[in-house]
């Protein structure tokens, strides 16, 4: 047997590999020796699989990554690195990629799978295997990891002994909080738009173990509440195999939220695009706890519409935004929305509602002889359309309250509840990467499920006057105001909690 010289680069690491569970996930950030710790967990698990009749330990493993150039790229060159062909025995670069390791007793079948080749993808479901490694595991549908599980266990066939241990192993960066890692971990709660069936398969089963590295740095936090620097992290895994100054080289030029993800560990998201608010600070512009209302200040609201609403409450308090709530919902027509909307304000009564929408909701809906804005009406909401739909216009109403200072304090303050407004401004609102060689982006926002959201905040800004001075062509003009007083809030809606004391 070829020798390694291999050690566990910490404790979670080594707990991760000593564990016997059906399911094993391990989390950390980058450089943290996650995938090499897989690596070398197969190799272990083969030589520790009990021989068969002929004294022969056999093991057939399957590596799964969610693309073609990662796999080949990243995981198998990782694998390579640990196990080259000259020491292990020839790798076969035809389609499915195969090691095949015969050293002493042990015959080890290793095969390489992309989710992006439909063939790779019918190949997994008709292995026979002992285990299986699914690597950057926050790119992986729950289906297929739950179709890994249906495939392990079959090898070797229980007339051949069967195997000594089987499952599945995993490792990731840190994904986002409604992944289904972070769900089933236990670290993050079942989406609202979950049905149930989906919400059943998200439930932990009892053999299924989760492993959190520390993170690579730590956050060193001021006087002002926010991040001041980035330290040396003592209880970091792997530190010893990088160079000194890996961590801090690499979080230079880089987002908040991508050094929370890359190098923190914590949950969080990055999307392949260019964010839309490069100056959006979660520090800075999100809440550390829940946001006041103010008493006898209105409530502005943001609405777009569609078969994907969203709404945003705010109030503007001494010139700064306060954004207090958010409602979004998936497959709802106007109908519907606009009552979860009234429930809603009813939680705010009484206020004066300045409410401002798409623009384009003065069009028929497609589903109703009325327009959205008069289905609102008629649920006694009175909504006008915002000056304008124009895309920069709206966006500059949202950048204005970002970059202003108020007091020494910014513009734009969200309450840390309106998950999907934060994901947006941290990247999941972002310009689409175009595929061509050099930095190109398209010149409008992506359309995706935070772009929702974040076209209600803007048709709230531009409808009480932030950025109106482009539209009016230079003029500055003070915020509409509606005057007319709702008497929605007459009788309050039933089993309703109100969350915040004074409403």
């Amino acid at each position: 047997m070829a020798s390694l010289n291999y050690k566990a680069p910490g404790p979670i690491v080594k707990a991760f590999m000593k564990d016997d569970s059906f399911f094993r996930g391990l989390r950390g950030p980058v450089g943290s020796g996650k995938s090499v710790s897989c690596c070398i967990e197969i190799l272990r698990r083969a030589l520790a699989q009990a021989p068969n009749a002929d004294g022969i330990r056999k093991s057939r493993w399957a590596v799964i990554r969610n693309t073609n150039p990662q796999l080949k790229t990243t995981t198998i060159k990782t694998w390579l690195d640990w196990f080259p062909e000259e020491e292990w025995g020839r790798f076969m670069y035809s389609v499915p990629f195969t090691h095949n390791i015969k050293k002493g007793d042990v015959e080890l079948e290793v095969i390489f799978l992309a989710l992006d080749r439909p063939e790779d993808v019918k190949k997994l479901l008709s292995l026979e295997l002992t285990g299986v490694w699914v690597n950057e595991a926050r790119e992986i549908p729950k289906s297929i990891i739950d179709a890994c599980t249906m495939r392990v266990g079959r090898y070797p066939s229980m007339r051949d002994g069967g195997p000594s241990w089987y499952g599945v192993i995993c490792d990731t960066n840190a994904p986002d909080t409604e992944h289904w890692w972070p769900i089933l971990a236990g670290e993050t709660v079942l989406p609202d738009y979950l049905t149930k069936q989906e919400a059943k398969m998200l439930i932990k089963p009892d053999n299924w173990t989760f492993f959190n590295q520390p993170p690579g740095m730590t956050e060193i936090i001021g006087k002002d509440k926010h991040v001041d620097r980035y330290e040396k992290s003592e209880e970091a895994e792997n530190v010893q195999n990088l160079t000194p100054n890996y961590y801090s080289n690499i979080l230079r030029g880089k987002t908040k939220s991508w050094i929370d993800v890359y190098i923190l560990n914590k949950l969080g998201l990055i999307e392949d695009g260019k964010p839309v608010y490069d100056s959006f600070r979660s520090d800075v512009h999100v809440a550390s706890s829940d946001v006041l209302v103010a008493e006898k200040i209105p409530i502005y609201m943001g609405i777009d519409f569609g078969l994907t609403p969203a709404c945003v409450f705010a109030q503007r308090v001494r010139g700064r935004w306060l954004i207090l709530e958010e409602l979004v919902a998936e497959d709802m027509g106007i109908v519907r929305f606009s009552d979860l909307m009234k429930q809603q304000m009813a939680l705010y009564a009484p206020r004066t509602f300045n409410v401002f929408g798409d623009p384009a909701g003065d069009h028929r809906a497609q589903t109703d002889e009325a327009t959205p804005f008069q289905i609102l009406r008629s649920k006694g909401i009175s909504a006008r359309p915002a000056p304008s739909n124009d895309v920069l216009i709206r966006l500059e109403s949202v950048n204005a309250t970002l970059t202003r200072m108020t007091d020494g304090e910014s513009g734009l303050l969200i309450d840390p509840k309106c998950i999907n407004l934060i994901k947006g401004f941290a990247g999941g609102y972002h310009y689409k990467r175009i595929q061509t060689s050099g930095e190109r982006y398209d010149e409008k926002p992506n359309k995706n499920r935070f772009s929702h959201v974040h076209d209600a905040l803007q048709y709230l800004l531009l409808g009480a006057g932030e950025g109106r001075n482009l539209v009016l062509g230079g003029k500055t003009t003070k915020p509409f105001v509606a005057k007319r007083q709702f008497d929605v809030f007459t009788a309050k809606p039933k089993n309703i909690m109100d969350r915040r004391g004074g409403r």
